[in-house]
């Protein structure tokens, strides 16, 4: 297939000026799309739009908190108002949250991860939803995790919220397929991104720390961040046009194996 696959397309990206959501927005914008970047640090967002000068489409830097229900308003406004249209949305925006067991959990540190990773999707698909089905379809893209399947000691808000954006996802993808809006997850491992290369660096031997993670996988390392936005790319394209209600891993066999 030639050409750009989102040339003349818009996309909101949530979470877009750091890690997975910044080369999300760059790969969209590469391809043509014009992309309403959303994200808290205005430092951050500028230099993206920066960044992405020059590229076949446009970045719009939108500060706003994903908890609020405006800021995912406004992120369409933007995208209607720059681009002329809303194609897509990616609900990346997350937060690890603490971590330790259950039971020592705070209400206030369960309802933080909560707010950011299932409120902030939740406001993020009813955004999109309203916008696309006035304009006759569209894809959302949610980001969760490897996690959205699978559990893992002793980070049960963020494993609790991924499940259920996965589970949100196959709603959202019933109920409004016949309206021409599709709903997909992607599932990432660990990525090369600042989070996990502040681990890193702050474990006592970086190095050992890097191969004890990167001996779990299959494939022998751990994602470049760009795969990942591929992935989101794919399902936000129209390459992906009968695909809804689905998940896709991009976690080098990891979760294939059975040790």
């Amino acid at each position: 297939m030639g050409g750009m696959r989102m040339e003349g397309r818009a996309a909101v990206v949530t979470g877009a000026t750091k890690g997975l959501g910044r080369d999300a927005a760059l790969l969209l914008a590469e391809e043509g799309a014009g992309v309403v970047a959303v994200g808290r640090d205005e430092a951050d967002g500028r230099s993206l739009e920066g960044e992405a000068a020059g590229l076949p489409g446009e970045v719009a830097f939108l500060a706003g908190d994903v908890r609020d229900e405006s800021t995912h308003d406004a992120a369409v406004d933007l995208a209607r108002e720059r681009f002329g249209r809303l194609d897509a949305y990616v609900n990346n925006a997350g937060i690890l949250g603490p971590e330790g067991p259950l039971h020592e959990t705070t209400v206030e540190a369960w309802e933080e991860v909560n707010a950011v990773n299932m409120r902030g999707t939740f406001l993020g698909c009813r955004a999109a939803i309203r916008a696309m089905r006035e304009a006759g379809g569209g894809s959302i893209v949610n980001v969760g995790s490897i996690l959205s399947l699978t559990g893992d000691p002793l980070i049960t808000s963020y494993t609790a919220t991924k499940h259920g954006v996965l589970g949100l996802t196959r709603a959202v993808a019933v109920d409004y397929a016949a309206a021409g809006i599709r709903c997909n997850c992607v599932l990432p491992g660990d990525m090369e991104t600042p989070m996990i290369l502040e681990y890193f660096a702050a474990s006592p031997d970086p190095a050992a720390a890097r191969a004890e993670m990167e001996g779990n996988y299959p494939i022998g390392r751990i994602a470049r961040p760009r795969e990942v936005a591929s992935a989101i790319l794919f399902l936000a394209s129209e390459e992906a046009s009968f695909i809804t209600g689905a998940h896709l891993l991009v976690d080098g066999a990891l979760t294939a194996k059975t040790y």
